[in-house]
């Protein structure tokens, strides 16, 4: 590694090799912290655009591929860039024309300091080139025509102070010597200046003689040092007085003062003083400001007759820090004389340290790990000693730190996990504070956006979504609407809603509703029936649009409210009968179960609950329905006026809106006693087209056999003993098993509706009837009731 070299280089494209560049120092600079010590280069001002200054990729070992992957570039110190590089080549070559004079004045050396900055990882590198000076400038005048008034007087060997050139240039391109033309009467002498500028004395040769020439005409010519030389000239004219014996005397040959540099305009700086013992007009003196530089004349002024210099402006430390003043004291006679006052400028903290970004990283990721670079940035302060020592912070609590990594240049990172979801973005103020009394501070904000990272899986608002829906109610109806959150940013918070498809074998409810993937609307997909599906539930999801998306589910409960869609439906007598046939004594008493109509319905609730009603009978007072329990009951004692044959219409009818119904119609015999009960039983008294040729048949049936028994009782009621006890033996003999016109317990059992304590129809009016096959219309028997 080499450093502390500079490098003369002569202007050229930045396609031509340098021949003898040193190579400067560059040493890595990481972003723990590590100092790296400056690369130092060198090109002469004016240089052209395009000339070339070095190749960085050599010194800094890498290729140009490297540099190009690495996105390298240049940073300068200040607001203008005058160098730029080649990613390609590694070159460094000049972007604009540099003017030394312009850039630096006075100032040796004229250094344009920059960095390199590389990424992946983030290096910088210090660097700076040193600008050298080209003889651009002659040395100049500031007044074309320079007048002596010289005494005749004056004496061999006295010394004149001429008026100096100005030559903004520096080294040996700055002003050298002086000359003058050809005379008899002068010669020029060049002296230099504690500061380095050189100046004229004009030297009396041989005394002057007013009477013979009063004017003496000659050229003073400056010349500086450069290759070639350029010159100045100006004419000197010399006035020769009448004698004038005494010149003025100051009281000091030389002025030291120190004025603060935040001094107003018109402060006092020095009282100069000067005394001159002739009288009259040749000893009044006159005080003037002589040979100076136009910046001195702009920045101080004098009193012509008290001697007190004065400022014309504010002075500036951080811009030149002491002036040499010439002050000529001139009496009446025209004779003078000099002092120099020397003005040592004290800086003052007067100005504010600056902030200089140099990168920064205006949007961040919030998965970045802690210790990722934000921002580079320099810190400067013009002020010298402890007024230009500076100190840098962050203001406020936020999740980042500075990090120093050299002198005045620091390094913004994240000192923690970041979490856009609780803050998107942060205002980060970096205060620099120098050391001066009292201090001074400035801040820079930056502004730092968080980039979402799919880190928030979405969240239900609710765990469980419980919706209802009519059965029967049309496909694509609402129900209602799913909510999912996702804190978030844009694709990563985008939620769409699904079905979770569920395991195989189980009911297929996902087939039931759909869910809109964008609005999380539930509709239904078909209709559904409450007595098969009276509920269901199904699993949905959330998802979000990130990469990898991340989701969260919810359970969807569906209740099918029941509407009044089903008909009660009669278990007994059945539906299928035309007419129950049932018989009643004609001593029946008020109150006697005649039958029980027993009715279901398949729908729930209200919709399911059951009222009976007599909506038509042969004689209606004979008869009575229970409203709920549907039990058939008389009204009233059976009498011989009644009808044999009586035909109920019972309505069964539910509470639905609109109510649903059913009817079930009943026949009944009224028997005095159950010998006739199979004649009667077996004629529907519906179904017969003529009932009264029906009782016509009865009334001839019943006189023929009254007749009979008149006739032959005797007779009679032997046979009919012995025909009675022979039938009921072959009759007991031949008895199949009960047939299904039998009514039994196990009937109505096998049916679906329970006989036992539970259901509809009580067991203490429960009846066996059995009609024996075979017995045709002569033999009916009748079981007594069961008892409890």
């Amino acid at each position: 590694t080499r450093s502390g070299l500079w490098k003369r280089m002569k202007p050229r494209k930045s396609e031509e090799p340098l021949p003898g560049r040193v190579a400067a120092l560059l040493l890595v600079l990481c972003v723990s912290g590590k100092r790296a010590e400056t690369a130092r280069y060198s090109v002469p001002e004016e240089a052209e655009r395009g000339s070339f200054v070095a190749n960085i990729a050599k010194d800094l070992g890498l290729t140009g591929e490297e540099l190009l992957a690495r996105q390298s570039r240049v940073v300068p110190e200040g607001e203008k860039q005058y160098l730029q590089l080649n990613q390609h080549t590694g070159d460094l070559v000049v972007r604009e024309q540099m003017d030394r004079e312009e850039l630096c004045g006075q100032s040796e050396p004229c250094l344009v300091r920059f960095e390199v900055l590389l990424e992946s990882p983030l290096q910088s590198f210090r660097a700076e080139v040193r600008l050298t000076d080209i003889n651009d400038h002659a040395p100049v005048f500031l007044n074309r025509e320079i007048v002596l008034t010289i005494p005749e007087s004056a004496m061999s060997g006295t010394r004149f102070l001429l008026e100096r050139a100005h030559d903004p240039d520096v080294g040996n391109n700055s002003l050298q010597h002086y000359s003058i033309s050809s005379n008899e009467y002068f010669h020029v002498y060049t002296q230099r200046r504690n500061d380095g500028g050189r100046y004229a004395e004009l030297v009396l040769d041989r005394a002057l003689d007013r009477e013979q020439q009063a004017e003496v005409l000659f050229i003073i010519t400056a010349v500086d040092g450069g290759n070639p030389p350029r010159s100045g000239t100006a004419l000197i004219r010399v006035v020769v007085l009448d004698t004038n014996d005494n010149s003025p005397v100051f009281t000091q040959t030389l002025y030291k003062i120190s004025v603060m540099e935040n001094s107003s305009e018109d402060t006092i700086v020095v009282a100069v003083s000067a005394s001159d013992l002739d009288e009259g007009t040749n000893g009044e003196i006159l005080y003037s400001i002589f040979q100076n530089s136009e910046e001195d004349l702009q920045t101080f002024k004098i009193n012509p007759e008290t001697g007190q210099i004065r400022l014309k402006k504010p002075l500036d430390y951080e811009e030149k820090k002491s002036y040499e003043i010439d002050v000529q004291a001139t009496d009446g006679g025209g004779l003078s004389t000099h002092c120099k006052v020397e003005v040592q400028v004290k800086d003052v903290n007067d100005n504010a340290p600056e902030v200089i970004i140099t990168s920064l990283t205006s949007t961040l990721s919030e998965a970045a790990p802690p210790d990722t670079v934000v921002a580079l940035f320099n810190v400067r302060d013009r002020d010298s000693g402890d007024n230009g020592r500076t100190s840098c912070e962050l203001t406020g609590e936020q999740p980042f730190r500075i990090t120093l990594l050299a002198a005045d240049a620091y390094a913004l990172v994240t000192s923690e996990t970041l979490d856009r979801e609780q803050v998107e973005e942060y205002n980060v103020t970096v205060r620099a504070r120098d050391e001066g009394s009292p201090a001074l501070s400035a801040s820079k904000t930056l502004l730092v956006r968080l980039l979402d990272v799919n880190d928030n899986a979405p969240t239900f608002t609710q765990a469980i979504y419980t919706m209802a829906m009519s059965e029967n109610e049309p496909a694509g109806r609402s129900l209602g609407r799913l909510s999912a959150t996702d804190p978030d940013a844009g694709e990563n918070a985008r939620v769409r809603y699904s079905v979770v498809p569920p395991p195989t074998g189980t009911l297929a409810a996902a087939s039931f509703v759909s869910v809109d993937a964008e609005s999380g609307t539930v509709r239904t997909l078909r209709p559904l029936d409450y007595e098969k599906v009276p509920a269901f539930e199904v699993t949905v999801s959330a998802a979000d649009g990130g990469s990898p998306p991340l989701s969260a589910q919810a359970v969807l409960r569906i209740v099918v409210r029941d509407e009044n869609d089903n008909a009660p439906v009669l278990l007994h007598p059945g539906p299928d009968s035309s007419a129950a046939g049932e018989l009643v004594p004609r001593w029946a008493p008020s109150g006697y179960l005649v039958a029980k109509v027993v009715a279901v319905d398949a729908d729930a609730g209200q919709n399911a609950w059951l009222n009976y009603e007599l909506a038509k009978a042969t004689e209606p007072g004979l008869f009575r329905v229970g409203l709920h329990s549907g039990e058939v009951r008389t009204a009233r004692a059976v009498t011989e006026r009644d009808a044999a044959r009586q035909r109920l219409i019972v309505l069964v009818r539910d509470r639905g809106r609109p109510p649903r119904s059913a009817t079930a119609t009943l026949a009944v015999a009224l028997v005095d006693d159950f010998s006739d009960a199979f004649h009667q039983l077996g004629h529907d008294p519906a179904g017969g087209q003529q009932p009264q040729v029906a009782e016509e048949e009865m009334l001839t049936t019943y006189l023929i056999a009254s007749l009979c028994c008149v006739s032959s009782l005797f007779l009679l009621s032997v046979l009919v003993l012995t025909a009675n006890t022979l039938c009921k033996a072959r009759v007991r003999a031949e008895l199949p098993p009960p047939s299904p016109s039998c009514y039994a317990d196990g009937d109505f059992a096998s049916d679906g509706v329970g006989m036992g304590s539970t259901g509809t129809l009580s067991p203490a009016y429960r009846y066996e009837m059995c009609l024996t096959s075979g017995s045709g219309r002569s033999e009916f028997q009748f079981v007594r009731p069961i008892l409890p």
